[in-house]
């Protein structure tokens, strides 16, 4: 019984991060960046579930992440790339983070 209500809530919680992702310029992302509070997460991961373990505190999972190179605060030269390049990012709001991740390129 547990289990279940837990599964639910989990399916719920990914269900409320789908609906909270947009792709946006990073233009209007600068000032999360300024701040500190942009995390960014390589193409291999899933965004929300990389929303979910944030919402979940799933500390080893981040850590673990992190610790591969899979999630880190956005550098100043991916910063730069994105502004040159008028950049569009996949993003999701966990507070107090704004996680991103770059859009596929299709030729």
């Amino acid at each position: 019984m547990i289990e279940e209500l837990q599964r639910q809530d989990r399916e719920l919680n990914r269900a409320k991060i789908n609906s909270e992702t947009a792709t946006i310029p990073w233009q209007e992302l600068q000032r999360f960046f300024a701040n500190g509070s942009t995390l960014y997460l390589v193409a291999a991961l899933d965004l929300v579930e990389v929303a979910c373990a944030f919402l979940e505190d799933d500390v080893e999972t981040v850590k673990a992440w992190t610790d591969q190179g899979q999630l880190a605060a956005v550098s100043d030269d991916q910063a730069k790339r994105w502004v040159a390049d008028d950049s569009s990012l996949w993003a999701v709001v966990v507070k107090p983070w704004v996680l991103v991740q770059e859009l596929d390129k299709k030729p």
